[in-house]
């Protein structure tokens, strides 16, 4: 009966300290994920202009009154290439 008692309490200490493990990586790792989310700077778009047909990021940014490097780094990851009408551009915003 003394070796059964034993075996039950090896059995829960492990569960035990396995339980405490995951809990600690869980904790660790929402802390580094929440560091970086909030150091994370973002763009806030104030004012949008709709592609029409024919339209140019050139023809835009001039129309807007900005230049085009001030366009472009408004509108990350545009490809003035490819615009297609009805797209939203971004003519006004600030970074957060």
């Amino acid at each position: 009966m003394a070796k059964i008692t034993s075996h039950k309490s090896i059995i829960f200490f492990n569960l035990v300290s396995i339980l405490f493990f995951v809990l600690m990586v869980f904790v660790a790792e929402s802390r580094v994920v929440g560091r970086v989310s909030t150091t994370k700077a973002g763009l806030v778009c104030d004012k949008v202009v709709g592609v029409n047909s024919g339209d140019t990021c050139s023809a835009i940014a001039q129309q807007s009154q900005l230049i085009l490097e001030s366009f472009s780094s408004i509108n990350p990851n545009l490809n003035c290439d490819a615009l297609f009408v009805g797209q939203w551009l971004c003519i006004s915003g600030k970074l957060t």
